[in-house]
């Protein structure tokens, strides 16, 4: 048994090609399956079985597209109402795949139905476990809704146990979430490779002997997740279609300008130290060279289904149109050039400041607010004292709240403060933006305000 991973690290996701040589499974494919297509050309194996291991929330599938495509026996659950058609499958099923057998196992926690399978081949035996055990913890429980989630933190708790004993200790290991992805909650690491006898060791779901205790622990350690993720279930269930990847022809720098004047959503793909400095008015920065944060935030801040545009290199704009597509969000139009004065010559330009948190102990005027756009339980640890928080996927619908003056833009790494003060110029306010770490905050001056942890995971 071979396993490729084909990794989505600008959503934490993984997926999996498993095969013995000669057939091929694969596992929770993300939607751009030309990459799986590739692993599996190069392995030069035969497609035959594609599963999922639940109605993904975070991205849209390319498992129904990938199992039409080689004619692949598509298996999901048999309790999932989809509307296409697949091979239904339930606890306990197992399947020959080659010289591999594939059994399913129920494993209730991160959605109701969700499924993780145990792969053998004689010898050695590999656990894929979607959003049920992950390497250090588990699948987040409250995608469904408050209704569901005490339930499901039980379950999830009651299901990674059960997996674990049914693997056996010496089981490989291998999630789809759990690298970055707002689908985890708690500890959950970044290592690159585990075993359910190192996840008996260091993960506190099946280190803790207490499922209610488990379960307190879970739930009141659970934050905000993107927004967008209400529209990925449903196209999931329905099928997505294959994604557009093309890059498409750039408006006119006429049309360009129209746009902006209109207030549509101008999306700049530039650095943001480039983008403070010099930009057409009105449009919004979204750096795509950070990579990870990208389409998460973008799927999460700006109005879903409302008109697109780019603005970047034809690389940056082509990467782009890839991540956006994992979340649904086809075919943005997209202006190729990285000057504003050559995109639309004639159209206004703006520009802020920048500062470091020096600038703040020693050049910010009293009355400027500070403002944190970190989520609430970042700001809850610890902030700068007499700070405002509005998250920043929250910042739109919350405008008209903050105080006036020049607001001085902050968040943990920076990334997040350039959006921010963006949409806020956008909307006619002045802004600083504070290009730095927080982490750095209190040794250049700043005072903070620490609030002692009240929750803490108790296991490593």
């Amino acid at each position: 048994m071979d396993v490729v991973v084909i990794e989505t690290p600008q959503l934490g996701d993984r997926s999996y090609l498993v095969h013995d040589g000669r057939v091929a499974l694969v596992v929770d494919a993300q939607r751009d399956t030309d990459r799986i297509e590739a692993a599996a050309k190069k392995a030069g194996v035969q497609i035959t079985h594609v599963a999922e291991t639940h109605v993904h929330n975070d991205y849209l599938t390319g498992g129904l597209i990938l199992a039409r495509e080689h004619g692949a026996r598509y298996l999901v659950n048999a309790a999932d109402q989809v509307a296409y058609e697949r091979e239904p499958v339930e606890d306990g099923q197992t399947l020959q795949i080659g010289t591999l057998t594939l059994r399913a196992v129920a494993t209730p926690g991160h959605t109701h139905t969700h499924l993780s399978y145990i792969v053998t081949d004689g010898r050695a035996r590999a656990v894929f476990s979607g959003g049920s055990l992950l390497f250090g913890s588990v699948g987040r429980t409250d995608l469904l809704g408050p209704e569901d989630t005490a339930g499901l933190t039980r379950d999830q708790y009651a299901s990674v146990h059960r997996l674990a004993d049914e693997a056996g200790p010496d089981a490989a290991l291998y999630p789809t979430h759990g690298f970055g992805s707002f689908c985890s909650i708690g500890p959950a690491t970044r290592a690159e490779a585990s075993t359910i006898a190192e996840q008996r060791e260091t993960n506190h779901a099946l280190a803790d002997p207490d499922p209610e205790h488990f379960a307190a622990e879970l739930m009141a350690n659970l934050s905000a997740y993107p927004s967008y993720y209400a529209h990925m279930a449903p196209i999931n269930m329905t099928g997505p279609e294959p994604a557009d990847l093309s890059l498409p022809e750039s408006p006119g720098a006429g049309e360009l300008a129209e746009r902006l004047a209109r207030g549509e959503w101008v999306v700049d793909l530039r650095h943001r130290v480039l983008f403070a400095s010099n930009h057409l008015q009105g449009t919004v920065s979204f750096e795509y060279g950070s990579g990870r944060s990208f389409s998460s935030y973008l799927g999460w801040v700006l109005p879903w289904g409302e008109k697109l545009t780019l603005v970047g290199s034809s690389e940056d704009l082509q990467n782009a149109i890839r991540d956006l597509s994992r979340i649904g969000i086809d075919r943005p139009d997209a202006a190729v050039g990285t000057e504003p004065g050559e995109l639309s010559p004639g159209a206004p330009v703006a520009s802020y400041p920048r500062a470091g948190w020096p600038a703040v102990v020693h050049e910010k005027p009293d009355g400027d607010p500070v403002l944190d756009v970190r989520r609430a339980d970042e700001f809850a640890s610890s902030h700068v004292a007499g700070a405002i928080n509005v998250p920043l996927h929250e910042l739109l619908d919350r405008l008209g709240e903050l105080p006036q003056g020049c607001l001085w833009v902050h968040c943990a790494t920076g990334y997040r403060a350039g959006v921010a003060a963006s949409l806020l110029q956008r909307a006619g306010r002045d802004v600083v933006q504070i290009d730095a770490r927080f982490r750095d905050a209190a040794a250049a001056g700043v005072a903070l305000q620490m609030q002692p942890l009240q929750r803490r995971w108790p296991y490593p």
